[in-house]
C-alpha cells in the first residue's frame, strides 16, 4: 500500500488544529513564503536559459556586488508577501531598511527577515543555494512599524526555516516544535514532508570552514582546527574531514542531513566586525533549526539566539551543529578569554 503523503498545508494545519502550536496567521504566512521559494527555484532552474545569470551592477547594504538573482529573489519575496494581511513589514539583506506594507493592504502581527538568495557567489557555478528566513511577533502597542521592532532576540522567533535549490528542492522549517523537512514535488507543484524529528548526531567528524582565512584567525579557532587536523594520532583521536561549500545553507543542510560543526569566525581581517554573517537573516534562523535539531550554535562565547542585536544588519561570528564540537570550540574561547 503507498504511503500517504503528507503536504506542507496539511503539516501546518495539524500543527495549527490538533497541536495549537501555531497561529492561522503564521500558518499563513509559513504558506506563502514557501510558495515564493517555488517561484525562486524555477528562476534558479533556468538560469542561462531565464537570463538571470551574472551581477547587476549595482551593490547592496553590505558593500557586497549584487547577483541578477539576488534582485529577483528579493523582488518575489516581498511582493507575495506585502498584501496576505498576515505582516506588518519586512527586512532584507538587500535592502537598507525595512519595507513596511503599503497602508492598501492590511497589516498582520508578524514580521518577516530572509536573505534572499543565500551563496549567491556560486550562482554561476551551479552550486547549491538557497533562501534563508525568520519570523517575529510585532511587540508593542505602539502604531506603525520601526527598524527597532526587528531587534529582537533570536529566542524570541516564531518560526525559521530555509529552501535549498539542489540536486532537490527542499524547504526545512521550524515553528518551536522540532525541524521538518519538505521536498518539492515538480509534477504535482507541491511541497510533500520527507522527513519529520530532525536530529543532528551529537558527535562528529566533520567541520566546516574557510582554510583559505587561517591566517588571520584567533588562537582558539587555530588551536581547534589544528587539533582536527592532527587526527587520530592527535588529542582527538579521530580522523576529521572538512567539507566547505561557501553557501551556508548548503552547508548547514548537510549538516541537519548527518551531522558535522559549522564555523564562520571572527577574524583580523575586519577586525572591527564581530563576524561576516548577520545575526538577523542568517545566524538567529539557522541556529533556531539547530538547536531545534539537538544542536547548538553559539558565538563562540554565548548562545547566538540570547544575543541582543542592536541594528539591523549586525553581524556575528558563527560556530553551529554537534552539540558535543560547538561546545568544544566555545570552550576554547572562554579559556582564552581568561
Amino acid at each position: 500500500m503507498a504511503i500517504k503523503k503528507v503536504s506542507l498545508t496539511q503539516y501546518l494545519v495539524e500543527q495549527q488544529r490538533e497541536h495549537g502550536r501555531i497561529p492561522s496567521q503564521l500558518r499563513l504566512l509559513i504558506e506563502v513564503v514557501a510558495r515564493a521559494c517555488k517561484h525562486i527555484a524555477i528562476a534558479v532552474n533556468k538560469g542561462a536559459l531565464g537570463d538571470v545569470m551574472g551581477t547587476a551592477g549595482s551593490e547592496n547594504v553590505q558593500g557586497e556586488v549584487q547577483k541578477k538573482l539576488d534582485i529577483i529573489s528579493n523582488e518575489v519575496l516581498i511582493e507575495a508577501n506585502e498584501w496576505g494581511g498576515h505582516l506588518a513589514a519586512m527586512a532584507s539583506e538587500e535592502m537598507d531598511t525595512i519595507h513596511v506594507v503599503p497602508n492598501r493592504y492590511p497589516q498582520g502581527e508578524y514580521l518577516l527577515l530572509f536573505d534572499p538568495l543565500d551563496g549567491s557567489s556560486n550562482i554561476d557555478v551551479n552550486v547549491s543555494i538557497g533562501t534563508i528566513f525568520s519570523v517575529l511577533r510585532k511587540v508593542g502597542h505602539h502604531h506603525g512599524v520601526a527598524e527597532e521592532d526587528f531587534l529582537q532576540a533570536g529566542k524570541n522567533q516564531a518560526a525559521a526555516g530555509y529552501c535549498i535549490y539542489g540536486s532537490q528542492t527542499m524547504l526545512v522549517l521550524t515553528v518551536g516544535d522540532g525541524v521538518a523537512m519538505f521536498t518539492l514535488d515538480r509534477e504535482m507543484g507541491s511541497w510533500v514532508l520527507t522527513q519529520e524529528n530532525v536530529q543532528i548526531p551529537e558527535d562528529t567528524k566533520e567541520f566546516a570552514i574557510n582554510m583559505s582565512n587561517q591566517r588571520h584567525w584567533a588562537p582558539p579557532v587555530t588551536r581547534y582546527i589544528d587539533e582536527c587536523l592532527l587526527g587520530k594520532d592527535g588529542p582527538r583521536g579521530k580522523d576529521f574531514n572538512m567539507r566547505w561549500v561557501a553557501s551556508m545553507v548548503a552547508d548547514v543542510h548537510r549538516i541537519l542531513s548527518r551531522g558535522g560543526v559549522f564555523m564562520y569566525p571572527w577574524d583580523k581581517r575586519e577586525p572591527e566586525k564581530a563576524g561576516k554573517l548577520r545575526l538577523l537573516y542568517e545566524a538567529n534562523p539557522m541556529s533556531f533549526l539547530v538547536e531545534q535539531a539537538g544542536g547548538a550554535s553559539t558565538n563562540g562565547r554565548q548562545r547566538i539566539m540570547d544575543l541582543q542585536p542592536t541594528k539591523l544588519h549586525e553581524r556575528v561570528a558563527v560556530f553551529l551543529g554537534s552539540k558535543s564540537e560547538v561546545e568544544r570550540a566555545t570552550a576554547y574561547h572562554l579559556e582564552s578569554q581568561g
